[in-house]
């Protein structure tokens, strides 16, 4: 089958078209009927299209083509479907409950999960294009294939597994609002984030192999390094955007004002890296100085109450302890005001 050649040599246009329609589509049913459970599910899908569509166009299929398109089909199908399950048991999701009445501010979260599909599909989809396929491949064994294929299954086992541990985890009645702290949640507080950044530097080292050992030449060679900008822009994105800044101090935050098991929260994070996994009893007594660098706990995440919390809640909710406290006791509640 002769590849197929739509607007330009590296699919790039072509897969851009197709996600923004893709997302539009989605979008259109997601506000129209104010519907939260295929927004998700829309991104991780947009992952296995545009494999499909670029593996197909492509003409030439190669060993490494195949085993880089089916690995993001793989982590796209799976990442989409369990959360399309996970929204189906809890009803909506609460990211869009200030959006999704208001039209730009809803689609902004759609036009950015276009940018994440796109860029973060690169590596598959320039490798799949006819400027590279043009050229003899190397036979699929390399030292960069088989790194990414083992790199790829320690990620997608750190992904799959520490989404089920932690959906079990909070399934049960008795672990509500309790930190979880199972699992590879041992070792580190995001081992989903940290397996899905694995994944997505795994399938890059296997794309740019072409490049790597001299096989492509020119533009290319070029091309296929640069595709290291959808790995960076994934790990940008959870470290920096919408994943650990919404989650860390956010969620500390919360914790403290409404003393939902802080004291067990509080130590859980003295003694667990935020991503890298590593020892418990090891990064407890680390120091400080290598935690915010080494293992990348910076500032940004970090929760002081003194400088974070509202204080005005912390206040109201010690009241209305102690007068619970009270009542439980027996005690009469005296307003302090009218005591004399």
């Amino acid at each position: 089958m002769a590849e197929v050649h739509v607007l330009d040599n590296y699919y790039l246009a072509i897969t851009l078209l197709i996600t923004i329609a893709y997302q539009l589509f989605f979008f259109s049913i997601a506000f129209s009927l104010k519907f939260d459970k295929l927004t998700d599910f829309a991104g991780g899908t947009n992952f296995v299209v545009l494999a499909i569509i670029t593996l197909a166009f492509s003409g030439h299929h190669h060993a490494r083509q195949i085993v880089a398109s089916i690995f993001i089909m793989l982590w796209g199908t799976r990442l989409s479907g369990f959360l399309l399950f996970r929204i189906i048991k809890t009803g909506s999701d609460d990211r869009f409950d200030d959006k999704r009445d208001k039209f730009f501010s809803f689609l902004g979260f759609w036009v950015f999960q276009m940018v994440w599909v796109w860029t973060c599909s690169l590596p598959v989809t320039v490798l799949n294009s006819p400027n590279v396929t043009k050229f003899p491949q190397p036979a699929f064994g390399t030292g960069r294939d088989i790194a990414g294929v083992i790199l790829f299954v320690i990620g997608f086992l750190m992904e799959s597994v520490s989404d089920v541990q932690k959906y079990r985890f909070r399934s049960k009645p008795e672990n509500k609002g309790r930190v979880c702290d199972v699992g590879l949640f041992t070792w580190t507080r995001h081992p989903n984030y940290f397996g899905e950044i694995i994944i997505q530097f795994a399938i890059y080292m296997i794309a740019v192999s072409p490049a790597a050992y001299h096989y492509v030449k020119g533009s290319a060679y070029a091309a296929l390094y640069a595709t290291i900008v959808g790995p960076f822009f994934l790990t940008l994105l959870l470290m920096f955007v919408s994943g650990l800044p919404l989650q860390e101090r956010p969620g500390a935050k919360k914790r403290y004002e409404s003393g939902n098991h802080w004291e067990s929260f509080s130590r859980y994070v003295k003694r667990t890296s935020i991503l890298i996994p590593f020892p418990p009893q090891l990064y407890e007594k680390m120091p400080t100085i290598l935690k915010r660098t080494l293992f990348l706990e910076f500032p940004l995440y970090v929760f002081d109450p003194a400088k974070h919390a509202d204080m005005g809640k912390v206040r109201e909710r010690e009241a209305e302890e102690a007068r619970r406290d009270g009542r439980q006791s027996g005690e009469p509640l005296v307003d302090e005001e009218h005591a004399s």
